[in-house]
Order: structure tokens, then sequence, then C-alpha cells
């Protein structure tokens, strides 16, 4: 082998690094703008007035956006492709944060943000089924997982965003801002493939082959995965002129086991308590005993944990059976979910102690979800699903994640004026059954099967 041959080899096999992690950069945006309102809302709150119900809105309105986000964008990643579907939600990203800092009222802020979740909810869904299908099988589940990686990375920029600018009360810098990331990865996606899986179900098979080669594949390699893939198109198992829609496919005979377990997946990651932390950690810190300063700093340490163990998880959920860490992990947040309402309930009045403890049971929560549930759930949930498919399909099911979320950000602000520990005992029992469906009915996705295996086990 020649030196210029070897150069070009290496330069081949680095370039997937790239392609992964630009192809989850929106989920960075995801993260970001999900993560500052919980910072900034602490200073939208000194120029607006918020009472609890329009405090909920301020926050949830992004969540209502990413609803019927993710049920678009699955339908226009399977018609259009993944990658111009990436494209319009970066393209909504930069627009919408833009607006949002620059919103004159309360109105026009909840406005913005709702369209702002038009991008949150294409993301969740055409990154997750794009790194799915880009990624070799053995790397499946790690490259899935990159973008709740970024969603991570963006709640933690976020906070740190919002613990510099927090003492200026600049909440529209920090909302604008992620403005900067969405041009970035406008400007990545010019350099990104098309999933070979699309490509083949469209019969671009010169484009797939092409596309393989760019993802790192060997030569050897590229033939072996665009045969498979090939059959699998004319055995009718990916592609194809679609018979019936895919909502009823979703409900056949065939799918319904999978359908049901992807839907059930979806709804119970946001009852269990994560996005409630996500959205007002600041805001519950402050009221058990930190002032606003001090609950911003606190809330970095929610951020730097949640980042850690969701680069530990996204290590290992290769290695370990997806079933066993989901099990697990709802087992350890349900008894913090538990310990926590204990608490509240016995010492209910504000305190230093109580604000600690509050902090650390919110990040032995956090690392126990990051190890799980975090990095599995949207990987899990693209798995279920055909490759003809999966798109629209993983879009419907996480409407159901968004609808989910819209409820708890909206109520939980009135829950947490309510009572604390009857949040916490809420949250605690929906652990309990989420440990029950993992363990007993959730299929299990990893250890190496194909995507056409997974569809047939599944079936």
């Amino acid at each position: 082998m020649t030196a210029s041959t070897s150069v070009s080899d290496s330069a081949t096999a680095r370039s997937p690094l790239v392609i992964f992690g630009l192809g989850a950069l929106a989920e960075l945006l995801f993260g970001y703008d999900l993560g500052i309102i919980g910072v900034a809302l602490l200073s939208i709150e000194q120029d607006f007035a918020l009472d609890p119900m329009t405090r909920g809105l301020v926050v949830s309105s992004i969540l209502f956006g990413a609803t019927i986000g993710v049920g678009v964008a699955g339908w226009l990643a399977d018609r259009l492709g993944r990658k111009p579907a990436l494209i319009l939600t970066g393209v909504i990203f930069a627009v919408s944060g833009v607006a949002a800092a620059l919103a004159p009222g309360v109105v026009s802020l909840i406005v913005a943000r709702m369209i702002m979740g038009l991008g949150v909810g294409a993301s969740a869904v055409v990154v997750s089924v794009y790194l799915v299908e880009v990624a070799p099988t053995h790397l499946r589940g790690r490259v899935g997982a990159m973008g709740q990686l970024m969603v991570v990375s963006g709640i933690l920029l976020a906070y740190l965003v919002g613990y510099a600018l927090q003492p200026f009360h600049a909440w529209r810098w920090m909302i604008g801002l992620s403005a900067i990331p969405a041009l970035a990865l406008l400007i990545g996606l010019i350099f990104m493939p098309e999933t070979p899986r699309w490509l083949v179900m469209h019969d671009r098979i010169e484009a797939a082959r092409k596309a393989l080669g760019m993802l790192g594949r060997t030569p050897r390699e590229v033939d072996a995965e665009l045969d498979e893939l090939v059959s699998a198109h004319r055995a009718g198992e990916i592609g194809g002129p679609a018979k019936s829609s895919v909502l009823k496919q979703m409900l056949s005979p065939r799918l319904r086991s999978a359908s049901l377990a992807a839907a059930a997946v979806a709804i119970l990651v946001q009852f269990i308590g994560v996005n409630s932390i996500i959205y007002y950690a600041p805001t519950t810190l402050s009221r058990a005993g930190f002032g606003d300063a001090a609950a911003v700093t606190a809330n970095l340490g929610i951020g730097v944990v949640n980042v850690a163990f969701t680069i530990i998880g996204v290590l290992i959920m290769d290695r370990f059976s997806r079933k066993r860490l989901m099990g697990l992990g709802a087992l350890v947040m349900l008894l913090t979910m538990a310990f926590l309402g204990t608490h509240a309930a016995m010492r209910p009045e504000p305190s230093m102690s109580s604000a600690w403890i509050n902090l650390i049971g919110m990040m032995i929560f956090f690392a126990a979800f990051a190890l799980s549930w975090g990095v599995c759930v949207r990987v899990v949930i693209s798995e279920l699903f055909p490759s003809s498919i999966r798109g629209t399909a993983a879009g419907l099911i996480l409407v159901l994640n968004w609808l989910a979320n819209f409820i708890v950000g909206q109520a939980f602000p009135s829950l947490l004026d309510y009572s604390a520990a009857l949040s916490f005992f809420i949250f605690a029992g929906v652990g309990v059954v989420a440990w029950l469906f993992v363990m007993f009915y959730l299929p299990e996705t990893g250890s190496g099967r194909s995507l056409e295996d997974i569809q047939q086990r599944a079936s």
C-alpha cells in the first residue's frame, strides 16, 4: 500500500465521526432551547408579570410546538429524505431563536417558543432516525445515542450561559444565542450524505453506494450492506409502495406489539419526572432554600452529572442489554423520587439542608436517567419500526411523548405550588409502572441485532 493510499483511507475512516456529530448537532439546539428557559425564567419574571398558568405557558409552549413538529417531521423525513428534514429543522431553530429574543411581550414570546418547538420536535424524530440508519450494526446504539449526548450537552451549555448572564438578567441574549449553533448546523449539512436505507427505498442504488463509502464502510462492507438493503427492499421489508396508512400498519397484528411498546416508553419517560427537573430545577431549588443565584449555580451541578453519565451510557449501551439498563434505571429513579417525596413531606419548610438534599437527590436521579432511559428511549423507538415507515411511525409515537411533556410542563408549576411532596410521589408511582413495563413487556432491541431482525422478533 502506498503512502497516499494510507492517507486517503485514514481520512475516510475518520469522516463518519464528523458525519455522526453533524447529524446530532440539531439535538444540541434541542437541549439548549429546553434547558435555557429554566434559568431565563428567573429574569423573564422581572420583565413580565407571570402567574403559575402563564409561567407554565412560557415553558410548555415549546412543548406544544414540538408535539406538532414530531408528527410532521417524520412524514417529511420519509417522503423528502432525512437530510432535507434536518435542513428545515436548522432553519426553524435559527429564525425562532431570534424571534424569541426580540419578543416585545409575553404573548409574542410564547408564540416564538411555540415555533421553536417545531424544530425541537423535528430534531427529536429526524436525528434519531438519521443516526440509527447511518450507523453500522455493531455501533448502532452508541451512534444513535449521540443525539441524547448532544441534548444533555445543550442543556449544560444552557446552564453555563444562564450562569454567566443571569446576574445581568439578560434573558434575551440567553435565548437568542441559540441561532449560532443553528447556523453551524446548516453549514455542516452541506457535507452530510442522505441515509443509504432511504436512498435504497427510493431506488437510488448508486447514491446509496456513495453514501456508504462516505460513512466509512470498506469496499467489501459497502457491497455486503448494499446487497442486504436491496434484498430487503425487493422483499418488501424496507420501502415499497404502502398499501395502507402508516397508522394502520402500526396497528396491524404484525406491528401492534412494537407500536404499543414504543408508545408506552414514549409516555412513561415524560411522566417519570425528568423534564420537570430540567425546566424547573432553579425554581425548585430556590424555593427549597437556595437563593436565585445559588440555585442557578447548583443547577450547573445537575447539568454536569447529566452529561457525564450520558457519556458513560453511550459507551456502555452496546455492551449491555437495553432492557436491563432501562429496568435498573427505572428502579433507581423511583426510589430517588420516593425519598425526595418523603423528605418534602417531613420537612416542608425551606432550609439550606433541604435545598442540599433536593440537589443531591436530583443528581442521583439524573445519573440513573442518563445511564438508561436517557440514552436508550429514542434509539429503541426508532429500532422497533421497519425502515419504510420509521420516520413517520417514530414521529407519531413522539407526538404522544411531547403531549405528555406538555402536560408535565404546564401542570408542574401549579402542582409544585400545591405540594412538592405530592409531585415527587406521583413521579415515584410512575417509576413503579415504568419498571414493571420494562421488565415484563418491552422487547430487547440491542445485543447486536440488525434492524430487520428486530422487527421480526418484535412482531
